[in-house]
């Protein structure tokens, strides 16, 4: 025999001797293809991780976006309601003024100014009033509300009863909508 087949016959023989003599090299062969599978599956697995994050996302970023519609669609319907406040609480010292007027004019003898004066009243007020625009009603011995009443000055109360009460009320308070755009100035007893 010559060198070559010599040398081929004995590589042949190392590596049939290795693969039956060394059980554990055949087995690292054998991991390494389930190594490549688990590989895979976690590629896969991260990949749907990352596809339930980025649903997570999507959702949070829907919801937050449907919140700010329902917030932006809530304030522009209050900005309408309110959208004359200014030119409605300027009117405010107009209305007192009507009042004064009418009570001034019930003490004099011509009833057809009074009728004049009232019917422009009415009219006002009631344009004012579809507008929004309601009195609070406040009476003598209703509950003292620091909330919603404006104390000018306290005196001492006529009787027990009326300790901490509104003993008379100075100037009408005014809501527009559900916000207070003046308080009614009353007199609290002490």
């Amino acid at each position: 025999m010559d060198k070559k087949s010599k040398v081929e016959e004995m590589e042949g023989e190392t590596k049939d001797t290795q693969s039956v003599e060394s059980p554990e090299l055949n087995e690292d062969i054998v991991e390494e293809g389930s190594m490549e599978k688990e590989v895979e599956l976690s590629e896969e697995e991260k990949l749907k991780e990352e596809l339930a994050k980025e649903k997570d996302k999507f959702l949070r970023l829907f919801a937050e976006f449907e919140n700010f519609k329902k917030r932006t669609s809530k304030e522009r319907m209050d900005l309408y309601k309110t959208a004359g406040q200014e030119v409605i609480v300027a009117l405010l010292p107009v209305m007192d003024d009507f009042d004064r007027a009418l009570k001034e004019l019930s003490k004099s003898e011509d009833t057809e100014m009074y009728k004049g004066v009232e019917l422009i009243n009415t009219k006002f007020r009631e344009t004012l009033k579809n507008k929004g625009l309601e009195q609070i009603e406040v009476g003598e011995g209703d509950a003292f509300d620091a909330e919603v009443h404006d104390a000018i000055t306290q005196i001492p109360a006529p009787n027990k009863k009326m300790k901490g009460k509104i003993i008379d009320v100075i100037e009408k308070g005014f809501k527009l909508g559900e916000r207070i755009i003046r308080h009614p100035k009353v007199v609290v007893g002490n």
